[in-house]
């Protein structure tokens, strides 16, 4: 098995509670005064709605998860050899868990996984 590499991805994304979403995505926009654009869902069918907000060479993702009752902070890893990757990490007793969001209608290669402390992490292979 090859050694993978493991580097930052550019997207962080913040699960929000329906009751605090409007609230949330006006702090970025109108407190904070960042640019703060609606996206598209149909990729991740628990979330109900996405705003995009630059978060300097970063994506912040506001996602609104209706069923949430606190929000939450999920980020984002790649890969080089995702098959790899997920044997090393097995190795470590940290094992794909892609029950938590599935994704629909993606170009590359993704496992869900979350560090010992719960923190969801999208490990994504780049190619």
């Amino acid at each position: 098995m090859s050694k993978p590499e493991f580097t930052a991805g550019l997207n962080l994304a913040m699960k929000i509670p329906k009751a605090q979403y409007e609230a949330t995505v006006a702090f970025y926009r109108d407190t904070l005064g960042f640019d703060v654009k609606e996206d598209d869902v149909s990729y991740a069918p628990t979330v109900s709605r996405t705003h995009s907000v630059r978060f300097g060479p970063n994506t912040l993702w506001l996602d609104c998860v209706d069923n949430y009752s606190q929000p939450d902070l999920w980020l984002q890893l790649h890969t080089d050899d995702l098959d790899a990757a997920a044997g090393k990490l097995a190795d470590s007793g940290i094992h794909p868990c892609d029950e938590v969001e599935p994704l629909e209608n993606l170009d590359s290669r993704t496992h869900w996984i979350k560090n010992p402390a719960g923190v969801v992490h999208l490990l994504a292979e780049s190619g």
